[in-house]
C-alpha cells in the first residue's frame, strides 16, 4: 500500500508510522520538518500543508491508497483537504477525538453511537464540526472517510490536567513534595492508552474496505481511577505523591482556561466499549499497562534535559488554585 501522513512524527503518529514501516507499507510523511525525529524507511515530502497551492504541486502525479491527516483542526482544513483529496485516495482518515462525545454522558460506556455533543470545548465543536462535513460529502460524493476518534494518548507526553502533557512540572513538584491537584475526589473512572497500542489498531483499519464510512475508537481496556492514574505516576518517579482534591468546577472558577479540558472531557467517568475496532481489527489488543508505559515516558523525557521543561506559569496556576480553595 501507498500511504500519505500529513505530519507522523508526533506523540500518537510516531509510532503508527513505524509501525506502517514494520508491516511494509509504503509510507510518505508530508511536514516541514520542524521536528528532528527521523521514521527510518518513511519517505520525506517537505512542504506545508497551509499552503495547499504548494501542496497540489508536490502531490502531482501521486495517487494514494490511503491519506492521513494528523494536523485537522477546523473546517476550513476539511475543505482544503476534500479538493486536495477527491479522486487521490481509496481512503481519507481523519483524525477526530473522544472529547467529542456528549458531555456529560448520558451512560458512561461510550460507544461509536454515541452523540456527538460537547457545549464546553471549542476544541471538540469543532472536531464535530469537521465531522459532519467529513460524513456530507461521503453521502453526497463518495469522498471515502474513515473518522477515528483518540482519547487520551500518550507516549512523549504526560497525561495529566495540569503541569503536565509536553511539560515536565508535575513530575518537578511531585519529586519536590509539592502538592498536586487532582479534580474531584478522584474516584471518576477514566482509561489512557499507550500510542504503541493506539498504532495496532489504526494500522489495521489503514486500506480496509469496510472501514469507509465508519468512525471508531481506539483505546486500552484498562480501566483506572483519576487517584491511580496519577499514584501510578508518582510510584513510576518513587516518590509518594502529595494529593489535593479539588471539585472541578472549583478549579475552573480559579482559571476558565482549564473548561475544556475538565469540563469538557476529564471530569467525567467513561468506559470505551472496543467491540468496534476489534470487530474490524480483530488481533487488536492493548496489552501496555499504565503503571509500565508511563515509565517508559519518564525515560524519554529524563534521556534529555531539554525535555523536562518547567512552566512557571503552570506551577502558579496550581499554586493560586491551591491558595484559593483555602
Amino acid at each position: 500500500m501507498k500511504v500519505l501522513f500529513i505530519g507522523g512524527t508526533g506523540n500518537i503518529s510516531t509510532s503508527v508510522s513505524r509501525l506502517c514501516i514494520e508491516k511494509g507499507i509504503d509510507l510518505y510523511l508530508l511536514n516541514r520538518r520542524t521536528r528532528k525525529l527521523e521514521i527510518a524507511g518513511a519517505k520525506i515530502i517537505n512542504g506545508d500543508i497551509s499552503k495547499p497551492d504548494q501542496i497540489a504541486e508536490l502531490l502531482k502525479g501521486h495517487s494514494w491508497d490511503a491519506v492521513v491527516n494528523w494536523i485537522v483542526f477546523n473546517v476550513n482544513d476539511i475543505e482544503r483537504d476534500i479538493k486536495l483529496f477527491q479522486g487521490k485516495t481509496k481512503q481519507y482518515i481523519f483524525i477526530s477525538s473522544a472529547s467529542a462525545y456528549q458531555k456529560p454522558p448520558s451512560h458512561p460506556v461510550i460507544t461509536e453511537s454515541t452523540p456527538l455533543y460537547n457545549p464546553f470545548w471549542d476544541y471538540s465543536q469543532n472536531k464535530i464540526l469537521c465531522e459532519e462535513r467529513l460524513n456530507h460529502e461521503y453521502q453526497n460524493k463518495n469522498f471515502p472517510i474513515t473518522i477515528v476518534r483518540p482519547s487520551l494518548t500518550y507516549d512523549t507526553v504526560l497525561p495529566v490536567i495540569m503541569g503536565g502533557w509536553t511539560e515536565y512540572t508535575i513530575v518537578d513538584r511531585i519529586k519536590k513534595g509539592k502538592e498536586i491537584i487532582v479534580h474531584g475526589d478522584g474516584s471518576s473512572l477514566w482509561i489512557v492508552t499507550h500510542a504503541e497500542d493506539f498504532a495496532k489498531g489504526f494500522v489495521g483499519l489503514i486500506g480496509h474496505q469496510q472501514a469507509i464510512g465508519h468512525s471508531f475508537h481506539i483505546t486500552s481496556d484498562e480501566i483506572l481511577t483519576w487517584e491511580q492514574i496519577y499514584t501510578a505516576l508518582a510510584e513510576a518517579i518513587g516518590v509518594e505523591a502529595n494529593i489535593v482534591h479539588i471539585s472541578s468546577d472549583f478549579i475552573v472558577k480559579c482559571d476558565n482556561s482549564l473548561r475544556g479540558s475538565l469540563l469538557g472531557d476529564k471530569s467525567y467517568s467513561v468506559i470505551f466499549d472496543n467491540t468496534k475496532i476489534k470487530t474490524f481489527v480483530p488481533d487488536y489488543c492493548a496489552t501496555i499497562p499504565f503503571n509500565q508505559g508511563i515509565k517508559r515516558t519518564l525515560e524519554w523525557f529524563e534521556a534529555d534535559p531539554k525535555r523536562q521543561i518547567i512552566n512557571d506559569k503552570s506551577n502558579e496556576m496550581i499554586d493560586r488554585i491551591l491558595k484559593t480553595r483555602g
